[in-house]
This record gives C-alpha cells, structure tokens and sequence, in this order.
C-alpha cells in the first residue's frame, strides 16, 4: 500500500480549516484509516471543528472493541458529532461551527466508506467514479432532476451542505462498501479540490504511468490553486496493496 495526504489553504482563504488523517497501519481493530475533514464557522470555529472532530474520531476507534468496521466507524462519527456540537455549545466562538467528514478503511479486497457533507471519495481505474454522494443543496436538486451537473457546477449554492457533523444532536452517515481491483487508486478529498479540478483532469493526473504517488498528489493540489484556489485543498490518494500481484 502507497499513500499521500496533504492539505493547501489555497489562494483565497487565510486560514486552513481542512484537515486529513492517514495510517496505513493498524488503528485500533481497523487495519488502516483514512479521513478528510473540511470545517465551516468563523474565527478559528472551522479550524478547530475539522481538526477535533478527526482526533475524536481517531481516539474512538483506537478504543472501540467491535471489529465490524461499519459499526465502528459510525460509532465515532456519532461521537465526534456529539463533541463538536457539545463544544459549540459551551463556547460562544465556536458557535455554529461544523465538518464534513469522510472516512475510508480498506479490509482485504474491500473499502468501507462513510461520508457526511460534500467531501468525496472517488475510485480511478479505467475511468474516475465518485463513490459518495454529495450531501449538498446543489445535489439534491440534480437528485431531483432540477438542474444538470453541468449546471450544478458553477450554481451559486453549491457551498450550502445539508448534513455536517454538530449541526444536529443526530448525525445521518452514508455507508458504502466496494471491492477493489488491481491497479485502482482511492482519492479523498475536500471541495477545494473537486469544485476546481474537472473529473477528467484529476483521471489523467491520477493515471500518469510516470509519476509516483506524491507526485500525483502534488500535482493535483498545484492544478487546483492554477484553477484560482479558492477554497482549502484536502488530498488523500491511496493505492492498495501495490506490492501484491493479486486483485487490490
């Protein structure tokens, strides 16, 4: 397994409110665990909501005891919305303050995926799939059939999401597991990058016979803040198990 993860505050912003988490080792009974986290709320609010709720995240699955990685992952989702709601509550420049999230585990030849927001998780071989579904104004309306995904990508209300961990007491995950093929690489990321980088152009960064794996992920940080870098830039890439000859 190769892995990269970086974020840029990009061109616009001042402060980054996007965080990412990557191990491709053992955390707690998940075999690795990988997460990007894009905050929103003034000040420092979104900077802190990104960053705390992934160590949330990340203490609750070294601690849970269940080996059912759905269950565990959601588990501490629950509970990192819990905390950020909770810190929000209690301190009044943290008021209102939220993450996306999501969070990938790969076990064997399968990933388990939950996302909550519009940060995604994309699978490129022979083609680039988005695998989460965005959980956005934008999106819901494309959903519905009321404007195209064309349209959809430069619609004024792209940047309003419906589901953030600490917007609600509840949090509503999506799960979605996959199984992996040989040759696939994993790209999770934040809206900084997708919103500036077009699917095709991230397939053809991503599928460069002649870069490695950090120069993939560079690459496509540099092609978002060459696009205007608008917004924070989150990027994890994951190839499985690229020293094994059989399926990843």
């Amino acid at each position: 397994m190769r892995i990269y993860s970086a974020t840029d505050v990009g061109q616009k912003r001042k402060m980054n409110q996007d965080y990412v988490f990557a191990s491709e080792g053992p955390v707690g009974n998940l075999p690795n665990l990988f997460t990007v986290a894009d905050g929103m709320g003034g000040h420092n609010a979104g900077d802190y909501a990104s960053s705390h709720a992934v160590r949330i995240l990340v203490d609750e699955i070294r601690e849970d005891a269940d080996y059912n990685p759905v269950k565990v992952i959601r588990h501490a989702i629950e509970a990192a919305n819990t905390e950020i709601r909770n810190r929000a509550q209690e301190d009044e420049n943290l008021r209102g303050m939220g993450t996306t999230m999501v969070v990938a585990t790969i076990v064997d030849q399968y990933a388990y995926v939950a996302n909550v927001g519009d940060s995604r998780l994309y699978v490129i071989q022979d083609g680039i799939r988005q695998v989460t579904r965005d959980h956005s104004l934008v999106q819901e309306m494309v959903r519905m059939g009321e404007i195209s995904e064309a349209e959809a990508r430069n619609h004024p209300d792209k940047n309003i999401i419906t589901r953030a961990l600490g917007a609600e007491k509840t949090v509503d995950v999506d799960f979605f597991d996959l199984k992996l093929e040989k040759g696939c690489t994993i790209l999770m990321c934040s809206d900084g990058l997708s919103n500036m980088v077009e699917d095709e152009k991230i397939q053809e960064i991503i599928s460069d016979p002649e870069a490695d794996i950090d120069q993939k992920g560079s690459a496509l940080l540099r092609e978002a803040n060459q696009n205007g870098g608008k917004d924070n830039i989150a990027v994890v890439l994951v190839e499985p198990f690229t020293n094994e000859v059989e399926a990843c």
